[in-house]
């Protein structure tokens, strides 16, 4: 793969990963309800559930499954409750003043992962991931050479963009919250962050 192939994809993907989403609305309400290192592991999370579609998409699972409108459902419906579920329970934690982390480690086999179980699911069930890898990626792909090797290199270089993206968000909440860091702004955005999720999972599940 040549190096200009994978400028072009960096900047191709550039802005996909700065518009806000999942990964953005959980690591500002992690920093916010608990400190900066909750969404450092949010982050690193969800740059694992790129991985995660990355090597899906090298052996064929994920073109499968987007070529399947009931997989491409299923998929949509789990990431969406999820994201729905997440928004709620963020919600609640706001009001009743608990952190969301002492509330799902409970609920669910991979909540006692914490923000790291969270990025990474997000992602991982976000089914808009999985299309950058199926629609985005291929036409920086070159023909006649072994394909896994590129999808990784196009991977990496994915997960770069987004970690210096995310880090950089990180360090802008954690600045922001040890000026205004008092009960009632960390309830406000954690509500906040909450309906976001709850938005996100809606549009996620009924998204055509």
């Amino acid at each position: 793969m040549q190096w200009h192939q994978v400028l072009g994809f960096m900047v191709a993907v550039t802005p996909l990963t700065l518009i806000p989403g999942t990964s953005f609305t959980l690591v500002t309400q992690r920093v916010i309800a608990g400190s900066r290192s909750d969404g450092v592991l949010v982050m690193f999370g969800s740059a694992c559930g790129l991985l995660v579609h990355a090597t899906l998409a090298a052996v064929g699972l994920s073109a499968l499954v987007m070529s399947s409108a009931q997989a491409l459902t299923v998929v949509k419906l789990l990431g969406g409750i999820y994201l729905v579920w997440l928004g709620v329970t963020t919600w609640r934690s706001a009001r009743r003043g608990v952190e969301t982390t002492k509330q799902v480690r409970w609920r669910l086999p991979w909540a006692g992962l914490g923000g790291f179980g969270q990025g990474l699911w997000s992602n991982v069930l976000n089914p808009k991931a999985a299309s950058v890898y199926l629609t985005l990626v291929p036409q920086f792909l070159s023909a006649g050479r072994p394909i896994a090797p590129q999808i990784a290199m196009l991977a990496v270089a994915h997960v770069i963009i987004f970690l210096v993206w995310m880090l950089f968000w990180t360090s802008v909440v954690a600045a922001a919250r040890t000026v205004i860091d008092t009960p009632r702004f960390r309830r406000g955005m954690s509500r906040l962050a909450g309906a976001v999720l709850v938005s996100l999972g809606v549009r996620t599940a009924t998204a055509s």
